[in-house]
């Protein structure tokens, strides 16, 4: 499941369609904060802060993100949910 600018999108291919869609061929990734906690079911809830600057654009767009790790038996994670939001105003 992810939910990207309040419009919820669920499955490997409608989510691997959206991020295709989106207009960020060059977009350079500024982190400002990284939280994380352990998750009841074993996994990694993550919240992201930070600010895209995109090529040809002269301010920065801040965003908000989080997303929940699960782990798989192989001993890595695959993201069970996803929530992106640019933080306008």
């Amino acid at each position: 499941m992810f939910t990207f600018e309040g419009q919820l999108i669920q499955g490997v291919e409608d989510i691997s369609n959206k991020l295709n869609q989106l207009p960020f061929d060059k977009c350079q990734h500024d982190i400002s904060t990284i939280d994380s906690q352990p998750s009841c079911t074993g996994g990694i809830m993550v919240f992201v802060s930070g600010s895209l600057r995109l090529s040809g654009e002269e301010h920065s767009l801040r965003f908000s993100q989080m997303f929940h790790l699960i782990p798989t038996m192989q001993g890595s994670f695959f993201v069970q949910n996803d929530i992106f939001r640019l933080n306008y105003g």
